[in-house]
């Protein structure tokens, strides 16, 4: 394809058509969809693939789902030609799958009056079903082998010319616990794709099939020299990294073998070779990732490091070789069990080649983030409509820091993209309480940049719950980057009959109404060594958090008090070294304010009282509120018991001010109920009819009558 015919504007638009194609179909399948956990969690992804099915576009959906839905979309292509209206669904890991509960639904698109009988375009969208059958509900069981995870769903023509197969979907129907939400999950799905080949019908009937196809190879050319360009700016050579998983998912007790993961990453000029020799073989519980969650994550990797932001199509690996031994928890055979490889083997890939890479892009390569997705899995018989339910969900942690900013709080980082149930939906259609959740304070590893902080969510269980719990990082803490401190490990308990204990990192559990779960989520690394302050202490983290939430304890920290807080320590611990290298003694700046008295008032304060120092004898940073109308006088005059007995007037916000620690004031506001406003009184209005003097509407701001000047004598005195 000459590259004459490629517009670099024209290819622009090309790029955000497809990507808002992806993004609608991935809008119409959450606002159609049953579960919470698509329409609430956003656990699914959409894309656009090209007649060789080759990805074209991908919406901002599920970094996981990235490079694994291509080879689901190979398998169906393989298997049978596709026809007008025929859509596969397939879920099988082997296959183009990455573990059970994903559902993958493959459409083709066919040009109008094309000559030829190929598809121009496939259309395709993935879900997490937040049950599929297994052994356990959520189906995210602890099991050893696949058939106790699910209904295995090879590529199978859910649709055939237009009409459903019925028979199959009986079949899907009758072996999960949730026919109902199963059904409507799918009909999304296929709403979906309905709505992606309308689109691409309308831009093929527009454009021309000629110079579409035309820019969808200019689009992958595109990203596979962004990558090229990647490449390049690291240094040639060879960088190896290690990680672990906390153990094989089976035996989880402290004496457990340990999972290792190991990458070498060969640059050479413009191409890259990812080799995983050293990994340990498969393992025996579910955290055996296929190749389909391998290549996702070195996809996520690739992108996220992009100088630019590539889109995301098949010139992403172009020019990456990716090598996973066969019979490793990176390339798992069948039939092992498969779905904690999808969930948590895949966040280890990433660590791994993350810090391999931070060798040779220190400034560029974040920290570790928490690590695990914190997979929570639960159901029973809902006491009030009698039928089964189950519900799944992944919790987030901290993210790592990076040389420029401290890490985000409280977030899903890396191969999960989703979002948290809200409560209200939560608890409005499952027999669970949401107890607490907030987030874990002093998680986040410290250092120049601190890493986020964790989250702490607690379940109450209202009826009989089966509990499937799947979290790493239990054992492992994320790492730390140039000097930064690791984050803190997760934790789980399991408070029950009046005891508090705690549970590993993989666990299944039987609840009772009035059990309660509570998991602590892992916090960040942070990144590079922390210089310490000139009083001797560290500097003040702060708080970056994705959102910003109003306070709900009423006290605020003035920010005077903070700039003059003195460093903690015991009451006889020596201050330390001023800038003249004096122990003991106070920089030089504080030293001439203490010499310096503050200016008093001649006269008593306008307007209620406002705060002054009014003893020598008070710590620094503490004040107190001068009662009006108190008498003007030196220092410490006590206030007569009548003045400061007397009512106050009230005012909309009440502060008050204490000294919790040495040089800090906090200030409580108690709010009120503002007073009805009164009206000024209007002003009388002259004879003469001008428009200037003429009186206002009365829905219009009278402004008040301006002071003479014998007013504004008298006002002054």
């Amino acid at each position: 394809m000459p590259e004459k015919t490629i517009h670099p504007i024209r290819l622009e638009i090309y790029r955000n058509l497809f990507f808002s194609i992806a993004e609608e179909m991935g809008t119409v399948l959450r606002r159609t969809s049953y579960s919470p956990n698509i329409k609430e969690r956003r656990d699914y992804s959409c894309a656009v693939f090209d007649q060789d099915g080759e990805l074209v576009a991908m919406g901002d959906h599920m970094p996981v789902h990235l490079g694994s839905m291509p080879l689901s979309v190979r398998a169906a292509i393989d298997w049978t030609p596709l026809l007008p209206g025929d859509i596969v669904a397939l879920n099988d890991p082997f296959s183009g799958g990455t573990h059970l509960p994903d559902i993958t639904l493959v459409a083709p698109v066919f040009a109008p009056s094309a000559a030829v009988s190929k598809p121009t375009f496939y259309v395709a969208c993935r879900a997490h079903h937040s049950d599929v059958g297994g052994m356990s509900p959520g189906s995210m069981p602890l099991g050893r082998e696949i058939f106790q995870e699910g209904l295995i769903i090879p590529p199978v023509k859910l649709y055939e010319g237009g009409r459903l197969n019925r028979g199959l979907l009986r079949l899907v129907l009758h072996n999960v616990r949730t026919p109902v939400e199963r059904e409507g999950d799918l009909a999304a799905q296929v709403g979906s794709l309905r709505i992606g080949e309308k689109r691409l019908l309308e831009i093929l009937e527009r454009n021309g099939r000629k110079e579409i196809v035309d820019y969808v190879h200019g689009l992958q050319d595109y990203a596979d020299q962004v990558i090229r360009s990647l490449i390049q700016s690291i240094p040639d050579g060879d960088y190896e990294a290690e990680d672990f998983l906390d153990d094989d998912g089976i035996e989880t007790n402290s004496t457990s073998r340990a999972v290792r993961l190991k990458v070498k990453i060969s640059v050479s000029g413009d191409k890259m070779r990812v080799d995983f020799s050293g990994t340990d073989g498969e393992v025996a519980g579910n955290l055996n990732a296929v190749p389909a969650i391998t290549l996702s994550a070195v996809y996520y990797v690739m992108r996220s490091l992009a100088p630019e932001d590539v889109p995301s199509s098949g010139g992403l690996l172009k020019p990456v070789e990716v090598l996973a031994p066969e019979g490793s928890v990176v390339n798992a055979s069948f039939p092992h069990a498969t779905v904690g490889g999808n969930v948590e083997t895949s966040q280890r890939i990433v660590d791994v080649l993350l810090r391999a890479l931070s060798e040779a892009l220190p400034d560029r390569v974040p920290a570790a983030s928490s690590g695990t997705m914190n997979n929570v899995a639960l159901g029973g018989t809902h006491p009030g409509t009698k039928l089964p339910f189950s519900y799944y969900e992944t919790i987030g942690g901290g993210m790592g820091a990076t040389a420029s900013r401290d890490g985000d709080n409280g977030v899903h980082t890396h191969m999960t993209n989703s979002l948290n149930t809200p409560i209200e939906a939560f608890e409005r259609d499952y027999p669970v309480r949401v107890r607490e959740y907030r987030l874990r304070p002093g998680s986040g590893g410290r250092g120049l940049r601190s890493g986020g902080e964790g989250i702490i969510r607690t379940l109450e269980m209202l009826s009989e719950t089966q509990v499937t719990i799947l979290s790493e990082r239990r054992k492992f803490a994320p790492y730390g980057l140039q000097g930064g401190r690791p984050g803190k490990k997760g934790m789980n308990f399991v408070a029950a009959r009046g005891r508090r204990r705690r549970v590993p990192g993989k666990a299944s559990l039987n609840l009772i109404a009035g059990d309660m779960l509570c998991i602590e989520t892992p916090g960040g690394g942070g990144w590079g060594t922390s210089q310490p302050s000139r009083s001797g202490h560290r500097p003040e983290r702060r708080n970056r958090s994705t959102k910003q939430e109003r306070p709900t304890t009423g006290k605020r920290t003035a920010p005077s008090s903070r700039r003059s807080a003195e460093p903690k320590g015991k009451p006889n611990e020596p201050r330390p070294a001023s800038q003249d290298g004096t122990p003991g003694s106070a920089p030089p700046g504080e030293r001439e304010n203490e010499q310096k008295k503050p200016r008093q008032r001649s006269r008593p304060p306008r307007g209620g009282g406002r705060r002054r120092n009014v003893s020598s004898g008070k710590e620094r940073g503490s004040s107190e509120r001068v009662p009006p109308d108190s008498g003007s006088g030196p220092p410490g005059t006590p206030v007569p018991k009548e003045v400061a007995e007397a009512p106050r007037p009230r005012s909309r916000a009440k502060e008050r001010t204490k000294a919790e620690k040495p040089g800090e004031a906090v200030v409580e506001l108690e709010w009120r109920e503002p007073e009805p406003r009164k009206e000024p009184p209007r002003p009388k209005v002259p004879n003469k009819s001008t428009a200037r003097d003429k009186p206002a509407a009365p829905d219009e701001p009278t402004a008040p009558e301006k002071p003479s000047k014998q007013d504004k004598s008298s006002e002054d005195r």
